[in-house]
């Protein structure tokens, strides 16, 4: 037997703390009852509907996306923006794990494995994303140290791994730098870069764990291979078959 939420987000329907969510909200139903307690067990044999939908087993995807700027990281859009999910011509229902900003460009996780996408995402794993930032104004030594002895976002200190200035453009007075961080709050590198005073004009994600995005187009995206996938996994210290 296995948890109600584990076994929605293992078929693809969504992610694990979605699914808990979905749970508590009466939208799930296991053989025609609604179930709202989370932990509860399933059997492989019981009948379960999330949202009016039979979940069904399904084979796990895994792609990696050059995500381009201008595109919501998400699987629908009310207001009809594009999304991530328009560049993929696929019946799987897949999604997104975590999320880039919409002016944001770079690696971004495709995925229909719950388990994974929070393994992915959550923090303790501290899983390295490294983004590459263009940001107004001459950067200088002192504010690249106070970066890397951490900066106070949302009552959080972030201390990134790595900070490395690689070029400053004098006439257009704009400083370009790679920064790699292991958590995963929303607009964490621009809040970063703007408590020091350099506000960010362009973001891009190089990389997420052992992944980089350095022979994708922007919109293109390509199957994560097997040994990839065995190295993410190791990043979170399980391994797999």
């Amino acid at each position: 037997m296995e948890r109600l939420q584990k076994v929605i987000a293992n078929a693809g329907i969504t992610s694990r703390r979605k699914a808990e969510e979905l749970i508590l909200k009466g939208k799930v139903m296991v053989n025609g009852e609604v179930v709202k307690k989370l932990g509860t067990k399933v059997l492989p044999t019981d009948e379960i509907v999330v949202d009016g939908v039979m979940i069904e087993a399904e084979s796990k995807e895994y792609y990696l996306f050059n995500k381009p700027r201008g595109v919501i990281t998400s699987t629908k859009d009310d207001k009809n923006r594009k999304t991530v999910m328009d560049f993929f011509d696929n019946d799987k229902r897949l999604y997104p794990v975590g999320r880039l900003d919409y002016d944001t460009t770079g690696a971004l996780i495709i995925t229909n494995d719950g388990d994974f996408a929070n393994r992915m995402m959550h923090p303790s794993y501290k899983i390295d994303r490294s983004y590459i930032a263009k940001v107004e104004g001459l950067i200088d030594g002192k504010s690249i140290n106070k970066i890397k002895s951490g900066v106070k976002i949302d009552n959080t200190i972030i201390y990134p791994s790595r900070v490395k200035l690689k070029k400053k453009d004098l006439a257009k007075k704009t400083s370009v730098v790679e920064i790699t961080v292991h958590e995963g709050k929303n607009h964490e590198i621009k809040k970063i870069f703007e408590a020091v005073g350099f506000p960010v004009i362009k973001l891009k994600r190089e990389s997420f764990g052992n992944l980089n995005v350095k022979n994708l187009k922007s919109g293109e995206y390509r199957k994560i291979t097997s040994k990839e996938l065995k190295q993410l996994y190791k990043l979170t210290k399980k391994t797999i078959n």
